[in-house]
């Protein structure tokens, strides 16, 4: 919550740059850098950052002399300057670990998905450790915002803006704040009014100072109100400033904030009645941040007319500009609020809520549209939407997304808390999800993913929606397997299944069923592990998909073979061979021969393991993929040398890298090829929410497992990166002193390619569902 600045750089009507006052302020922060601390004169070297602490209430400039006080000492920390926003416009203390993930942001550092705010603060202490950095930390509500950011290194110094003391943070002394020296604050209102007023009347700008209690932000009110009128004298101003009635609810105002409301309302009570109304509803804007968009689709006016007023009321004093958007200030959003309530019908404010989420929602569908290929449906869409609403190309609207993000990330947690507009709130999630996915990609996006997923799950469970319900767990759980966080995503795959069961959605159960499997295969319970996928085997037989049953017997001999149950392992191999020539998939009967003699290895046949892995490289050559070839071929080498044949093992190498030189050179080609672009992998409904009434999850992009030169078969499934745990050591061991075994082969992962998943899941939030 930034307040009325009383540096006036850019405002209409003021010298650029300026800042007024504040002198004493400003020496005595610069001698508490000198002062020692408390750790100095105990004798011994301070362990955290030296805090500075600016406080006052809203509208008294603590922002700007914090800033100001920034520029002067910046020179002396090389590690830069961050900023944090501790609350929000409309008073929400914001969370630590969203704190924290803006602050790794600003630093380029990824932040894990998922992880709680202790490991986020303490990735924040870690990366400011040695930098020399000075961290701004506005608006905090109490010691408990600030200590966790505190940097662990001395030779760092916060500088944090409260209305109060920070109680529990030893050594900080507050550098308090009320209203500005008659001298500075008519210095301020000659920037709005010109000198000639002043020196007119000087007795009156005084009284004017003197009113508005020298409150930098009610002295901007009043100056742009005096700006819009340079015909009208500083008295008339003064006296309609004592000729405005106590507004509704002003009593209950502290009174040093009295005089800002009485400024706010003789600025308020002069706009159209259009104006009057854009303005109060800014105050629904998410993060208090708004822009020409958000402006027309609460106000119910043209973009142009929402852009003239946002300019008319940044040169009133009302806004301010940051960027591409405008901000509500945080001394203004109180009184704006309490506006709301008295002038306009809650059926009103929730229909400019409405209008608001709806823009976005077509605004982030625009944003996905322009980065997919030509002729494809979200492109097509484009030609319904208003000219207004387009993007002119893929990095205008990459741009876009990436400004205001944040903002639409709020939106998003707006519209969930809000409650009531529950399908609107789903429509703007799925579409942000897409929009994120198709210009950042999943694994570059997966932070925010990570939330859009629980926000969805809050209304899931809101509305006993068990299907979507069952996906957002599904996707959460995928997100805390693949950052390790295993043991987290076995129990949410287990409340998954348990919502699949609720809504009979037996992909969503099957999938669960798997995913289950998989956790218990990262944590190294081969017996579970097998449990599991039979399940989900029986499942999918029970359905007749074969392509998937194939692939689950292709986990299966996996698990078997990590326990030693060689037998098993050679059993559950054949039949994935078996399933995979049924449904004519060449390249994967190809990887799963190559399975199987990769356990006739391991269990002492190394002849048997040598006749199936040619017959594994006839295969892959029959479905013409030279990478696969190339990756039996390697591993045919293996085989032989040992068996003692190192000629012709390196004669498979030779044709081995033949093999990859050509795909490389056929790769080279389709790069030169004019041919239109393929799509953007990931880029369609699959990697994203899916709409309409399909199946819970689809298709994940491809990954490299196994021989790193091959591709996965497709599937559902968890995205767990599979390692032998400890269960598989002593079965490994046992092989390798045969020369056998499970082992890591050169270019060789330990994951058999064929029964790996899709990394990724996606689920769908239906445009037409039940009635909110």
């Amino acid at each position: 919550m930034t307040d009325q600045a009383v540096d006036l750089g850019g405002r209409a009507g003021a010298s650029a740059g300026r800042f007024f006052g504040r002198q004493r302020e400003l020496k005595s922060l610069q001698s508490d850098i000198e002062r020692a601390g408390l750790d100095t004169m105990a004798g011994r070297k301070a362990a955290r950052a030296r805090v500075l602490l600016i406080a006052g209430q809203v509208g008294t400039g603590r922002t700007a002399l914090a800033e100001q006080f920034i520029v002067r000492i910046v020179d002396d920390y090389p590690g830069g300057v961050l900023r944090a926003r501790l609350t929000e416009s409309d008073g929400r203390a914001v969370p630590t670990d969203e704190t924290s993930r803006a602050l790794l942001d600003a630093l380029d550092i990824p932040a894990p998905p998922g992880a709680d705010e202790d490991e986020l603060s303490e990735m924040v202490r870690d990366a400011l450790t040695g930098r020399q950095t000075l961290l701004l930390l506005d608006d905090a509500v109490d010691a408990e915002q600030v200590d966790p950011l505190l940097p662990d290194d001395p030779d760092c110094l916060v500088v944090a803006v409260s209305g109060g003391p920070l109680i529990g943070i030893p050594g900080v002394r507050p550098c308090t704040l009320g209203g500005m020296d008659p001298k500075a604050a008519i210095e301020l209102l000659a920037t709005f009014t010109g000198s000639v007023r002043i020196t007119v009347d000087p007795q009156a700008a005084e009284s004017v100072a003197e009113e508005c209690g020298g409150l930098p932000a009610a002295l901007v009110l009043v100056g742009g109100w005096l700006a819009a009128r340079p015909k009208t004298s500083v008295a008339d101003a003064l006296r309609q400033l004592r000729a405005l009635p106590d507004a509704e609810g002003a009593a209950v105002l502290p009174k040093n904030l009295r005089p800002l409301n009485r400024a706010f309302h003789l600025v308020y009570a002069s706009l159209p009645g259009q104006a009057a109304r854009t303005l109060r509803l800014l105050a629904l804007a998410p993060a208090g941040l708004a822009d020409a968009h958000t402006a027309s689709a609460l106000g119910g006016c043209s973009v142009p007319e929402a852009q003239s007023a946002l300019d008319s009321f940044v040169a009133l004093g009302l806004l301010n500009r940051q960027g591409v958007h405008y901000r509500v200030p945080g001394a203004l959003h109180p009184l704006l609020n309490r506006l709301i309530e008295t002038a306009d019908k809650p059926a009103e404010v929730q229909l400019a809520r409405a209008r608001m989420l709806e823009r976005t929602v077509r605004l982030l569908q625009s944003c996905r549209g322009a980065a997919e290929p030509e002729g494809s449906p979200p492109r097509q869409a484009l030609a319904s939407l208003p000219p207004a609403l387009r993007f002119p190309d893929v990095p205008s609207a990459g741009k876009w997304l990436r400004q205001r993000q944040s903002v639409l990330l709020a939106s998003a947690r707006l519209a969930v808390a809000d409650g009531e507009l529950d399908t609107l709130a789903r429509r703007l999630v799925a579409a942000l999800v897409r929009a994120l996915a198709v210009h950042h990609g999943t694994e570059a996006a997966a932070p925010e993913l990570y939330q859009l997923h629980k926000l969805v799950l809050d209304v899931a469970e809101r509305r006993g929606l068990h299907r979507e319900e069952a996906a957002a767990l599904l996707n959460l759980a995928d997100l805390d397997a693949r950052t390790g966080r295993t043991e987290d995503a076995l129990a949410r795959y287990r409340e998954a299944l348990d919502a699949g069961r609720a809504a009979n959605d037996p992909y969503a159960t099957g999938r669960a069923m798997e995913s289950i499997g998989g956790a218990y295969q990262e944590l190294g319970d081969w017996h579970r592990a097998a449990d599991w996928y039979g399940r989900a085997l029986v499942q999918r037989q029970a359905r007749d998909e074969r392509a998937e049953e194939a692939r689950l017997y292709g986990r299966l001999g996996t698990v078997h073979t990590y326990a030693g149950r060689y037998g098993e392992a050679l059993r559950s191999w054949r039949a994935s061979v078996a399933g995979y020539r049924k449904t004519g998939d060449l390249p994967a009967q190809a990887r799963a021969l190559s399975e199987v003699a990769r356990v006739q290895e391991y269990a002492g046949r190394p002849q048997e393991s040598l006749h199936t892995c040619q017959e594994a490289v006839e295969w892959a050559r029959r479905a013409g993929d030279d990478r696969l070839q190339a990756a039996l071929q390697l591993r045919l080498a293996d085989t032989l040398e040992r068996l003692g044949d190192p000629a012709a093992a390196g004669l498979h190498r030779h044709t081995a890298e033949r093999l990859l030189q050509e795909a490389a050179e056929n790769a080279a080609r389709w790069d030169d090829d004019p041919r239109p672009e393929l799509p953007i992998e990931g880029s369609d409904d699959r990697s994203g929410i899916e709409t309409g009434s399909g199946s819970v999850a689809a298709e994940g992009p491809r990954e490299r497992v196994g021989d790193d030169v091959s591709e996965s078969t497709r599937g559902g499934g968890s995205a767990h990166h599979v390692h032998r745990g400890q269960g598989a050591d002593e079965p490994a061991r046992r092989g390798q002193e045969r020369g056998q075994g499970p082992h890591k082969d050169r270019n060789r992962g330990d994951t058999p390619d064929t029964q790996r998943p899709q990394q990724g899941s996606t689920y769908e939030i239906r445009s037409r569902v039940a009635k909110d």
